[in-house]
């Protein structure tokens, strides 16, 4: 079969065939995060990226493949999450912009077209990193105008890029090295790959696999439809549990010692904490489903019984709006009713309800309910700007994962807008209590930028699963204290693998810590921290904070 013309009815679909074969291997790709932190969602990143972007294209469906190339660049770009699918959004606008122009296509046109997104995306990051996505890419698309040269077959060319895109996804190890580390290839690139796969799919008219063999099924407790119906009779408002709970516990015989194991019980205690709860037991493990308002007590809660495994989490109020085509605006603001433009809005992202009051208290007009696992679009962040409805918008992102989308939103919007690349909550919040809303924007941005310089940030959570990283062997369910992004503690126990990351973490330099309080963590266990600070470092100023995140039994900021 040879295909040497490519329309835009035919790129629709492979477009589309690519979305999905992402979409069904999302999970996978969500796997393959390096750290072992309950976080990884550069699957999820990408499979709603990319859906975006089908969607988008599913409106458009016509011969000239630049306008259809110019309908996927538009719904990637307003849909892209996190990093990951900033970049992917990034491949294919440049992959587009360099054929808007034409109603057709031919081999060549299409390698070239693969090496503009490329180019595209590579001046898009800041600091570009080999063994990512974007060496995927850039070999998947050199491959393609190689074989371009004497092949005309774009059936023969795309055959050629998968194979290569496979290849280079599998050499992501020997260039960072702690993907080798931790025994896994690049998840951004993983990603690609089954995009690609997709394309390839299409063009040879084969049917691809609904599901992945490989990945853990939890059919029995909810499956796909169940959350499609649910969500197509109500509003997002109306999301009482906003959060889709997932996990499974694998029995200890210590544990079950103290706590014995009944169906009834467990089914009985757990639907305190929400609805839609499915409970399936049998001899070594239970599996759970539930919508909970705070999924971390429904976590604890597991815990008495065993070792927490395959667990997921899902904002429903987030993806309600892409389930039903719904318009969301997933933030609160004081200014949404005020028709005059004021002078400064304050865009802030925060992970916990207590986190969120506490940003709007120090100055922040509009706060996006997302973080880890549950990154903002680019569209979500534009909405926000928006509603603040001033002249001078200030974007801080709180997350290293929301930047490049953050940044993709201040270019495409219409109003003034910078970002301070803040890579945490206690970043964030020390960046806006440098603010001056008498000052200049340009003022503003040095005095925020370099308020980032003089917080440290630590974090508490749980290991997912056994890996060695930094020099630790860490054990799944271990707790985890983390500096500055770099794992440095882990204990079996939460509260002693707090106090071991504080003691890495206060120096002689230190005065204040300011502790935000997870969902997973009790009062006892902050009143252990406090006794502890107090004894061991007197002249340190404590803070506490309510902050309900989850995940992430502490959060802490030392200045």
């Amino acid at each position: 079969m040879s295909i040497k013309v490519l329309d835009g009815k035919r790129f629709a679909e492979m477009v589309i065939l690519g979305a999905n074969h992402l979409s069904v291997h999302a999970k996978l790709v969500d796997a393959l995060n390096v750290f072992p932190v309950p976080d990884g969602d550069t699957g999820t990143n990408m499979n709603l990226s990319m859906t975006s972007g089908a969607k988008e294209v599913k409106n458009n469906v016509q011969p000239h493949i630049g306008k259809v190339g110019s309908a996927l660049s538009k719904g990637l770009l307003m849909g892209a999450r996190g990093n990951s699918g900033v970049i992917l959004s990034q491949l294919f606008r440049g992959f587009s912009k360099a054929i808007e122009q034409k109603a057709e296509i031919d081999g060549k046109e299409f390698a070239a077209a693969l090496q503009n997104g490329v180019e595209t995306a590579y001046k898009a990051v800041m600091k570009p990193v080999e063994g990512t996505i974007l060496t995927v890419a850039k070999d998947a698309a050199k491959k393609a105008v190689q074989v371009a040269k004497n092949e005309d077959n774009i059936i023969a060319i795309m055959d050629e890029v998968v194979k290569e895109a496979k290849a280079s996804l599998n050499r992501t190890p020997d260039l960072l090295p702690v993907l080798k580390e931790v025994g896994v290839v690049d998840s951004g690139g993983q990603g690609l790959v089954f995009v690609y796969e997709g394309f390839l799919a299409e063009l040879k008219g084969e049917e691809l696999p609904d599901a992945p063999a490989s990945l853990p099924k939890m059919d029995e407790l909810v499956s796909a439809e169940h959350h499609k119906n649910v969500h197509s009779f109500m509003n997002t408002e109306d999301i009482e549990f906003g959060y889709c709970t997932e996990f499974m516990v694998k029995f200890e015989s210590a544990k079950l010692a103290n706590n014995p194991f009944t169906e009834e019980k467990f089914r009985q205690d757990l639907s305190k904490y929400g609805d839609s709860l499915l409970v399936i037991a049998d001899e070594e493990l239970v599996k759970v489903h539930i919508h909970s308002e705070q999924p971390g007590n429904c976590l604890t809660y597991g815990q008495r019984y065993g070792s927490l495994i395959n667990m997921k989490i899902e904002n429903m109020r987030q993806q309600h709006s892409n389930l039903v085509d719904e318009v969301q605006t997933p933030l609160v603001s004081e200014n949404s009713s005020k028709k005059v433009k004021q002078e400064y809005g304050i865009v802030t992202v925060s992970m916990g309800s207590g986190i969120a009051d506490l940003f709007r208290s120090i100055g922040a007009h509009a706060v996006i309910e997302g973080g880890q696992t549950m990154n903002p679009s680019t569209e979500d962040i534009v909405k926000a700007i928006n509603e603040v409805n001033a002249k001078k918008v200030i974007i801080l992102p709180n997350n290293k994962n929301i930047i490049m989308a953050a940044q993709q939103a201040a270019e495409v919007s219409d109003q003034e807008v910078i970002v301070i690349p803040s890579k945490t909550v206690p970043q964030g919040m020390s960046a806006l209590l440098a603010f001056n809303p008498g000052a200049e924007l340009s003022q503003n941005e040095e005095v925020m930028n370099e308020a980032l310089k003089h917080v440290k940030t630590g974090q508490v959570t749980f290991a997912v699963r056994d890996t060695s990283i930094d020099g630790l062997e860490i054990e799944k369910n271990d707790f985890m204290g983390i500096n500055e992004g770099k794992i440095v503690v882990k204990n079996k126990d939460k509260v002693q693998s707090a106090k071991d990351l504080l003691m890495n973490m206060i120096d002689a330099d230190s005065e204040i810590l300011t502790i935000l309080k997870g969902e997973d963590a009790t009062d006892e266990d902050i009143q252990a921290l406090i006794g502890f600070v107090e004894d061991k470092y007197e002249d340190v100023e404590i803070e506490v904070h309510d902050g309900k995140q989850p995940l992430y039994a502490f959060i802490f900021a030392i200045e």
